[in-house]
């Protein structure tokens, strides 16, 4: 694989984190959303009822205005002192300005589909005031004679048509207040299928990573378990060729201690033979002669020792012929011999059915333990203990030397 094309970890981490970001980035921008929608809502609920009230409000006005108007207008034509009906003239025009304020502020909030309505009113109420004109500038005289008649037969039937179309106007106000819960309703709905539409796609999202993450786990698991099978197949054969070399090495060994034995021992024997036959026929006077034939038939039985000790070394015949115990204990007393420790065998529950790479086992550690104690330890005594347990073999080498 080329150093700029990325593995298939680093591709699946860059698709892992563009996914995961995604969807945490398309929750944010859903829960943004949300709010904002929620904002909007909240804000012209607010809206609605605050234009509801401010009409309602204005309606009422002018009809209590109405209604203060008329009685008014009666004590004005009824009262006969003229400091009294010039007192109702006073509140009559501030009733008047009172009225046209509030249909000012009620206007401002119509939509052109209400404008018909409340120009009805502004007709109706113009009349009504243009009606109330002249009689402000009655004399008592004519406030006691046509008072009656123009309250009967002008003010009350103008008070009623305005009071009719103010009805009107707040039944279409109580209209627009119902068709601000539909459209809140509409956007309710609307924010609803957003919703919806949102949470379809963060799932569906959540199920395509959760797939890729699936897929990439049961992958990383399938090379797991394929790299762990390699490692165990090469385990296997790394203990199978430590073994096969291990008993190449017992082989070869066993070879070079036979050849040493039969061949190498044998000729040396021969030659002690021939020396020995050798010293016997030679004169006894000849004293130089005597001395050599002495010297090489030392040197001869040392050669000899040599070639015994290696063969034995290499691979004691009795491990072969007599088993572990006796090999042990022949090995002990060579060791004591030659290093002068105290070297002890207790394996007395070890049985002569053990196979031959466990003895082989037992007798290579037991002999690199001594070499190492002393070598190394400088110990005076060793104690070499071997206990067959069913299903094992337990061995401990102790000495009195130093070290652990």
């Amino acid at each position: 694989m080329g150093p700029g094309k990325p593995t298939f970890q680093a591709r699946t981490g860059l698709v892992l984190l563009a996914g995961f970001g995604g969807l945490l980035a398309l929750m944010a921008v859903g829960g943004f959303d949300a709010i904002q929608v929620l904002r909007q809502i909240q804000m012209r609920n607010v809206e609605i009822r605050r234009v509801f009230l401010a009409r309602n409000r204005a309606l009422e006005q002018i009809r209590s205005s109405l209604y203060l108007s008329g009685t008014f207008v009666r004590d004005y034509l009824l009262d006969p002192k003229p400091g009294g009906a010039e007192v109702q003239r006073i509140n009559l025009e501030r009733l008047r300005h009172e009225m046209g304020t509030a249909l000012d502020e009620y206007s401002g909030s119509l939509s052109p589909d209400e404008q018909n309505p409340m120009r009805a009113m502004r007709t109706e109420l113009a009349g009504y005031w243009k009606v109330l004109d002249p009689i402000l500038r009655w004399s008592p005289a004519e406030r006691r004679e046509h008072g009656y008649v123009f309250l009967r037969d002008e003010l009350v039937p103008r008070r009623a048509t305005v009071i009719e179309i103010a009805d009107r106007i707040s039944a279409i106000n109580e209209q627009e207040l119902n068709g601000g819960d539909e459209r809140l309703e509409e956007t309710f709905g609307r924010f609803r299928r957003r919703l919806f539409l949102m949470l379809a796609a963060t799932l569906s999202i959540g199920l395509l990573l959760a797939g890729l993450v699936a897929s990439h786990i049961l992958r990383l698991e399938k090379q797991s378990r394929f790299r762990y099978e390699q490692v165990m197949r090469a385990q296997t054969e790394l203990k199978e060729l430590s073994a096969r070399l291990v008993k190449a090495q017992e082989e070869e060994r066993r070879a070079i201690s036979r050849e040493l034995h039969d061949e190498v021992g044998q000729s040396l024997s021969a030659l002690l033979m021939e020396l020995g036959n050798l010293a016997a026929v030679a004169p006894r006077n000849l004293e130089p002669l005597q001395r050599h034939l002495e010297s090489i038939r030392k040197l001869a039985e040392s050669s000899v020792n040599v070639a015994r000790n290696m063969a034995l070394l290499l691979r004691p015949s009795m491990l072969d012929d007599f088993g572990l115990v006796p090999a042990l204990e022949w090995h002990a007393r060579e060791v004591s011999k030659r290093t002068g420790m105290a070297v002890s065998v207790d394996a007395g529950t070890v049985s002569d059915t053990l196979p031959d790479s466990h003895n082989t086992c037992v007798y290579r550690v037991v002999q690199e333990a001594l070499h190492n104690c002393t070598r190394h330890a400088q110990a005076h005594s060793v104690r070499i203990r071997v206990r067959q347990d069913p299903g094992r073999v337990a061995l401990s080498v102790q000495d009195d030397g130093k070290g652990l």
